[in-house]
């Protein structure tokens, strides 16, 4: 992949040409009182799930959760109240749920009026839906004189630079380019710490490739990874039921459009689960017709559950050719791949030719319209065209209704073979698109836990990959092992493993179960068998089981544990367990 940086702040014209100054929004309500604003499907979703929990509560199945605000006590909607609703009317709003994302800004509207929805932190009305523009506006130049906007995504970046970047790969295609950068969103209403901020970190990859040919040629190797999917057809009727299913057969089936499109799927199923996301709360999510990106052709969304329910963390679109398509319509310089056939294309068919001196003398202003209305001609309308102009004159209407009458002397219609050794087309986009700050919250709460024998010893279970610090390194007192220290570390130092030495007055214990909860997965220990046998225990964090060997010996498993290429369980072959009689005083 090509690595990339662009500009932030990027001139008006590039995101009207992109459509997100028309269509770049979200649906809001207002509170008809108090004049708060709302994002309109969060408050239906966010009453809808209230009410669902104060029936569950009615009927016994579960507490339904207090979300009072106790400043705000004639709230009337600000609690989930244990009030039985009728099966009729719990199955509505489920099936409301399912395909929120599907309604439009008038569907959401009725459902307030005909559920009564209100802000549940006032019990007031709201305000019927309107489209709220997420981007922040901006000027450029010392008078103002060009409008901006900050980037709500880094995308554009790369279709601008999109000509440099094939010339990189020597004008061929596939190729991707990458970047990392932060990107602004006027969200209507921020809420859940890095779940919905205004301003973001994202990464994204732009695959371009081939529109008739969007095989990958490494999908095999992911080809029989299972995935959850939620796809649209399911969400429409009203559901949200889950199918497991593996890459290779979602593709084949049709479900995920293409190889390409399903690759990067399965990549990012492979990377969220390899930094510690629980699998069994991830699921790839298909958009629906209504929700779909202006410029997308496909789109699966990575969701990740956590408290907050399930969160779009990553999102992955087929953006076809639109992007590059309407920046070269705009601009007039063309994007596309011009490919050198081995066999030419070899094409028969009825060609038109002007006369375009004897065209604009008899038709003047109007010529230009007559030679677009021809050129528009299919093959069957040219061959009878020609037909007509033979007799000697041929009438033709022009789409604003104009008629008009074309002789011999203006154009002549010939059938010709032609040969065609280069392939001109506008590549297609794949699209990755990561939100960071999401995706490190949701691995935050995967991975926090407490022992069972004490709720107080919080433990971070961040894989190794991952982790801040990799080993923690426990000296039984400070001064006496400060030799076998700096030799412990500066070893693991060389094989690129950051570790941290605690030395402090605390009990070994107490400096373990601190480093639990920073997330350090291993610690070794140093102790007056150290000096004298030059052994040193191995501690794993989540299973607080413990190893001994030789110093060299411990790092190297160290090492290949860090690496990855070696788990807890082949470790425990390679050292025996410590039994806590080895120390010598």
């Amino acid at each position: 992949m090509l690595e990339l940086d662009t500009t932030i702040i990027t001139p008006a014209s590039v995101f009207e040409t992109s459509g997100h100054v028309a269509r770049f929004a979200d649906w809001m309500v207002k509170d008809t009182k108090t004049g708060d604003v709302l994002r309109a499907d969060h408050l239906v979703k966010n009453v809808l799930e209230a009410r669902l929990a104060g029936d569950k509560e009615a009927r016994g199945l579960a507490a339904a959760p207090v979300v009072e605000d106790k400043k705000k006590k004639k709230g009337k909607g600000a609690k989930a109240q244990a009030v039985q609703l009728a099966d009729e009317v719990v199955a509505e709003y489920e099936t409301i749920l399912a395909k929120l994302d599907n309604y439009s800004g008038a569907d959401i509207g009725e459902l307030c009026r005909k559920h009564n929805l209100r802000n549940p932190d006032t019990g007031n009305e709201v305000s019927e839906p309107q489209l709220f523009n997420l981007m922040f506006a901006s000027s450029i130049g010392p008078t103002g004189q060009h409008p901006g906007y900050l980037r709500p995504e880094t995308a554009q970046g790369h279709f601008l630079n999109f000509s440099r970047l094939l010339d990189f790969n020597n004008g061929r295609v596939p190729f991707a380019s990458a970047q990392i950068g932060r990107s602004f969103r006027n969200e209507i209403s921020p809420r859940a710490g890095l779940l919905r901020v205004r301003e973001f970190t994202m990464a994204e990859i732009e695959h371009f490739v081939d529109p008739e040919n969007k095989r990958h040629e490494r999908f095999d190797e992911v080809r029989d990874i299972k995935l959850t999917l939620l796809d649209r057809h399911i969400q429409e009727a009203g559901k949200s039921t889950t199918t497991e299913m593996t890459v290779g057969d979602a593709v084949d089936k049709g479900v995920i459009a293409n190889e390409t499109l399903g690759y990067f799927v399965a990549r990012i199923y492979l990377f969220l689960t390899k930094i510690g996301i629980n699998p069994a709360r991830l699921r790839f999510r298909q958009h629906m017709a209504n929700e779909m990106a202006h410029y997308a052709a496909d789109c699966w969304d990575a969701e990740i559950h956590n408290s907050s329910g399930w969160t779009e963390c990553v999102g992955c679109a087929d953006r076809a050719a639109y992007d590059l398509s309407v920046h070269s319509a705009r601009t007039g310089h063309p994007l596309i791949v011009r490919e050198a056939l081995k066999e030419p294309i070899v094409t028969e068919s009825e060609v038109v030719e002007w006369n375009r001196k004897a065209l604009g003398q008899k038709f003047k202003q109007d010529g230009a319209t007559i030679a677009k209305t021809v050129e528009a001609l299919d093959q069957a309308q040219l061959t009878a065209l020609k037909g007509q102009l033979a007799q000697g004159s041929a009438p033709i209407t022009s789409a604003d209704g104009k008629t008009f009458t074309l002789t011999p002397d203006i154009l002549t219609i010939e059938f010709k073979t032609t040969k065609q050794w280069v392939r001109e087309f506008t590549p297609n986009v794949i699209e990755p698109s990561f939100g960071l700050g999401r995706i490190l919250y949701t691995l935050l709460e995967h991975s926090f836990w407490s022992r069972e024998q004490d709720i107080d010893r919080g433990v971070l279970s961040l894989p190794p990959l991952v982790a801040p610090t990799k080993v923690l390194i426990v000296p039984l007192s400070a001064r006496v092992f400060d030799p076998l220290v700096k030799e412990v570390h500066a070893k693991l130092r060389k094989a690129g493993i950051f570790s941290r030495v605690d030395d402090s007055n605390q009990s070994i214990g107490k400096r373990y179960s601190r480093n639990d909860e920073l997330g350090t997965p291993y610690g070794v220990t140093l102790d007056f068998a150290s000096i004298q046998k030059r052994t040193m225990t191995l501690r794993e964090r989540d299973t607080m089981e413990q190893r001994i060997g030789g110093i060299d010996e411990v790092v190297e498993v160290l090492i290949e544990l860090v690496n990855g290429s070696m788990d807890w369980a082949q470790a425990c072959e390679r050292l025996p367990a410590y039994d806590g009689v080895q120390a010598v005083e």
